[in-house]
């Protein structure tokens, strides 16, 4: 019995972390969220129309779901009087968005990439919510951390900069990039306006993120 038990507790002791690149110290924020990347269609505008009774609108709820596939709902107090002959819109202010592209008359899109920061080895590059990264160094690993909520970079470089923060004062998603060395490889973090999942694509002499 007592080889039986001891036999039954090798397992406990043999459990590791799934990623080793995430500090320990940084593990409760991460936040949970799914892999399933849903393609939804932007929200232009919605409408409801109220019965003939109706004579104010006291409140509007928004239920909406979050990054891990959880349900929340906000609500915002009114008490206005309304014509119940006229529908009622939701809809977003696109023209106030930092993501607001200009399109040609094909409707392709015409990317206008503004340089963030940039450093003899490595520039910055963001258009709403695509960051390029130009380097000819190798991306070992890349992550996300909340608090503020960032993207991690490590790239491959003996370098000696010591450390490099530069804020992006525009109206960007992107909001700060910090750089540090260590040895064999540099940091970079970029700190984000909220929560985002991202898309990776290593092109050739750039990467290219973009936030979801």
């Amino acid at each position: 019995m007592k080889i039986l038990f001891y036999m039954l507790l090798i397992p406990i002791f043999l459990t590791a972390r799934e990623n080793p690149f995430f500090p320990v110290d940084n593990a409760e924020d991460i936040p949970l969220t799914t892999n399933k990347i849903e393609n939804t269609q932007p929200l232009r505008r919605a409408t409801i129309k109220l019965p003939s009774t109706a004579r104010t609108i006291e409140s509007v709820t928004v239920e909406y779901k979050n990054l891990d596939g959880s349900l929340s709902t906000k609500k915002i107090q009114l008490h206005n009087s309304i014509d119940w002959h006229l529908p009622l819109f939701i809809s977003q202010n696109y023209a106030a968005s930092p993501e607001k592209r200009t399109y040609t008359t094909n409707k392709k899109r015409v990317l206008n990439y503004k340089k963030l920061a940039s450093l003899p080895f490595i520039s910055f590059y963001a258009d709403g919510k695509e960051l390029k990264i130009v380097t000819k160094d190798k991306l070992l690993r890349n992550f996300l951390l909340v608090k503020p909520h960032r993207i991690v970079c490590d790239f491959k470089r003996e370098t000696d900069i010591g450390s490099y923060i530069k804020k992006i004062s525009s109206n960007s998603l992107f909001k700060k990039i910090r750089i540090g060395t260590h040895r064999g490889y540099y940091r970079v973090v970029i700190e984000l306006d909220g929560y985002y999942q991202y898309k990776l694509i290593d092109k050739k002499g750039y990467y290219l993120f973009t936030l979801l």
